[in-house]
């Protein structure tokens, strides 16, 4: 997926050239000299790199913001200033992710959130809603299996879909899928009420295991 996403930043580097190269100078009287780029190359270029660093850094990240601000910026000398300045951006983004602290950072991130939800699953079970953990879990687990996924550029899909194309790209082995496929299982059985399917103990292993997946595919 960072090959992939690396080929992208590439591609975004050589049409921010195509953009540029559609500069105009014009004059008048009110505003005088005025240079400006092709509206409608700019806004095609802006909205598939702002859909780029979403992928890499998420809305919350630095880039993101500080382009999202660079955007809002209106300069009467035209619109070449906003896109030299949005231009920056993009290769300061371009530049940390080639370096490896963008993925770092999204990293971090999910982890904190799995780190979160997983609480949440233990604290309700260790008070007896055992039923609710594995629902809970099994959250964790689809949205785990979801990041593997764009790292790997497989498409999202149904779990045992997911699971399956994990599998065979060679993520984990299939031994793990057979785990995943149990978990799966009674997560479904806990959200349809058939609570007859699995125990607590069921669930206490389910999310054991989904912490120590998380920890060896994700972290």
């Amino acid at each position: 997926m960072d090959k992939k996403i690396s080929k992208r930043f590439i591609e975004l580097e050589a049409q921010a050239e195509k953009v540029a190269a559609t500069h105009k100078t014009s004059h008048s009287e009110m505003f005088g000299r005025s240079d400006n780029v092709d509206s409608d190359v700019f806004l095609e270029w802006r909205v598939k790199v702002k859909n780029l660093m979403v992928k890499v850094g998420g809305e919350n990240s630095e880039h993101y913001k500080e382009f999202s601000k660079a955007e809002e910026d209106s300069s009467w000398s035209g619109s070449l200033t906003k896109f030299k300045a949005l231009k920056a951006v993009f290769l300061a983004t371009k530049e940390d992710f080639d370096g490896g602290y963008l993925s770092s950072y999204k990293a971090i991130v999910q982890a904190e959130v799995f780190d979160t939800e997983l609480e949440q699953a233990y604290e309700l079970l260790k008070s007896g809603y055992y039923v609710a953990a594995a629902v809970i879990g099994g959250v964790v687990l689809e949205t785990a299996l979801r990041e593997l996924c764009d790292r790997e550029g497989i498409a999202h899909g149904k779990m045992d879909k997911m699971n399956a194309d994990l599998t065979k790209a060679g993520t984990y082995t299939k031994i793990v899928q057979k785990h995943i496929t149990a978990f799966a299982g009674i997560r479904n059985s806990a959200a349809h009420g058939n609570t007859e399917e699995f125990s607590k103990s069921d669930v206490e292993k389910m999310l054991t295991s989904i912490e120590q997946f998380i920890a060896s595919h994700i972290d």
